[in-house]
């Protein structure tokens, strides 16, 4: 994988021997962050689901702030943590906690979010107990978005907090992007 654009264009990410991580592929990257341009000048995000750093990584390089990338698997964090170093990626954080724990340190210390990516293990439910705890903390910004992606478009289960701005399948994947309204 590589970074497709932005100041870190074509810097390589490590990513593809992690059990149980998909990287995003470069066409759907492209594609997905061709749709989210205009949400990431100075953003702040988080890569819930981090696996390899790669959607973070790509959102650093096109104009986001600041990112926070989190996965629970010691594996994936150090593969995250030795792109991050490899490219010189400075404005970011790297947490090794799960999922709630880490929405749960994020409200802790009222930090918000511009732009969350959930891409989970696909044979969870973790995309709709993620926005639900998301909407409890009040973790997205006004005119925040939510980047969701799953094997199948019924796990992506959000409340009327939220409404799906584009929904896209790529291949056996789907993208769905929600904006808080």
């Amino acid at each position: 994988m590589k970074v497709i654009s932005g100041i870190y264009k074509g810097r390589k990410i490590d990513g593809f021997s992690i059990d149980g991580t998909r990287p995003t592929m470069d066409r759907v990257k492209e594609s997905l962050f061709g749709t989210i341009q205009n949400y990431l000048d100075n953003s702040v995000c988080l890569d819930l689901f981090s696996g390899s750093g790669n959607l973070a990584i790509e959102a650093l390089s096109e104009g986001a702030k600041y990112a926070y990338l989190v996965d629970y698997n010691k594996k994936a964090y150090q593969t995250i943590t030795n792109n991050i170093n490899n490219i010189g990626i400075n404005n970011c954080k790297v947490l090794l906690m799960d999922y709630k724990k880490a929405l749960s340190y994020f409200k802790d210390n009222n930090i918000e979010f511009d732009i969350i990516f959930l891409d989970p293990p696909y044979k969870t439910n973790y995309i709709e107990e993620s926005i639900k705890l998301i909407s409890k903390y009040k973790l997205l910004k006004d005119n925040g978005i939510i980047v969701c992606e799953s094997d199948n478009i019924d796990k992506i289960i959000y409340n009327e907090e939220y409404k799906s701005i584009k929904d896209k399948k790529y291949g056996d994947k789907y993208i769905v992007l929600l904006k808080k309204i």
